[in-house]
């Protein structure tokens, strides 16, 4: 996965790079949604997709600067907020399906 793709202009494009590129699209792009989101519905929102792509950017993060470049420093801080961000995923799912068991049994 180290063998060159496309090099110009001095930047070189690895595999491992596109990895870490899809990784930072999705990190950043999250951001978006949850702007999106909060305007559809005129107040702050946090949407489920926006832990999903919390979780897949760090992941792709990760293996980008564990597999990739060997990078302690990019590893720690891409380690923690996966950590967080399946931890509010898990929030997230089991207020949803809390909220839809008590609206089955209030029918």
């Amino acid at each position: 996965m180290d063998q060159i793709i496309h090099n110009a202009w001095g930047i070189t494009i690895t595999p491992w790079k596109l990895v870490g590129y899809l990784g930072v699209v999705l990190f950043a792009g999250r951001w978006f949604v949850q702007m999106y989101y909060s305007r559809k519905y005129r107040r702050p929102v946090v949407p489920t997709v926006f832990w999903l792509m919390s979780i897949s950017g760090s992941l792709l993060l990760l293996s980008y600067f564990i597999f990739g470049k060997n990078d302690s420093v990019g590893i720690l801080s891409n380690l923690f907020p996966a950590g967080v961000a399946g931890y509010n995923l898990y929030l997230d799912l089991t207020h949803k399906r809390s909220r839809r068991e008590r609206e089955v049994t209030s029918d």
